[in-house]
């Protein structure tokens, strides 16, 4: 349940967020990060560490619909252990573009760079394949830099309890792979746009699918036990089996609601 007075005395969007003091709003995205994980470095809730510094970083200026914000377990660690890139939608909804919790204790792969340092974009733009075939390697899906903390559930009851105070009944997230919109469907989201491609998807590495056929081991991201694996999927999707970029799917969670959606069956992690 939201507090009304919250609701009352806190902006609704994340650019009425944005026009507040510093503190006012350093204080306000500060809510977004579950307890969890300030629980599992031994770090006071605040966010700064016992020399003072702030081991949180905003992007957030006034008159922008947008907020990045970074937040470090020591305030020199070259990664952040959670990174989220939240906007408006055109209604005024909280919208999650990008969300991830890293285990800074865990090795890192370069898949967001080049070997020159140019960025990727996790894969979007470019593909250090090198990195990308040693993290599958290693046990991570496309994206990941380093291993997660497996948070996302007390993740996203925060970010609910976050947007409830703020009057509002849902929110949107953008999967960027694969394996993201599955472990949402866990979480209870429904589809605003995408769920036909998921079941297509689902249908296409079934038995006698189109998919599962290019399983041939053309690459080491399309081997044949991606079929009945959501992570090695998420790999060969990434890999370019589908023909297009796995793009244009939103979803969206209602406050204290589980959809109850699953378009990915009988496989596993």
């Amino acid at each position: 349940m939201s507090d009304p007075r919250a609701v009352l005395s806190s902006p609704s969007t994340i650019s009425g967020i944005n026009q507040l003091g510093w503190e006012e709003k350093r204080e306000c995205y500060r809510k977004i990060i579950p307890a969890s994980l300030h629980n599992k470095f031994n770090i006071s809730p605040t966010w700064y560490d016992e020399e003072g510094h702030d081991l949180i970083r905003l992007n957030c200026p006034p008159g922008s619909s947008n907020v990045e914000i970074e937040v470090r377990h020591h305030k020199d660690f070259p990664d952040p252990v959670l990174y989220g890139h939240i906007t408006d939608t055109i209604n005024g909804k909280f919208h999650i573009l990008m969300y991830i919790i890293n285990d800074p204790t865990s090795p890192r792969f370069d898949v967001d760079r080049l070997p020159d340092n140019t960025p990727t974009r996790l894969g979007a733009v470019y593909r250090n394949k090198s990195a990308e075939i040693a993290a599958m390697n290693f046990g991570l899906s496309p994206g990941q830099i380093r291993r997660g903390l497996r948070l996302l559930s007390s993740a996203a009851t925060t970010f609910e309890t976050f947007i409830s105070n703020r009057g509002h009944d849902l929110f949107f997230a953008e999967p960027l792979f694969y394996h993201n919109a599955v472990i949402f469907e866990l979480l209870g989201f429904a589809y605003q746009q995408g769920r036909k491609l998921m079941e297509r998807i689902q249908k296409g590495f079934g038995l006698d699918g189109d998919l599962r056929r290019l399983l041939d081991s053309s690459t080491p991201f399309r081997c044949p036990e991606a079929a009945n694996s959501i992570r090695l999927r998420s790999w060969a999707i990434q890999d370019g089996i589908l023909g297009q970029p796995f793009s244009n799917v939103t979803m969206y969670k209602r406050v204290g609601k589980f959809a109850g959606i699953s378009t990915c069956v009988n496989c596993d992690w």
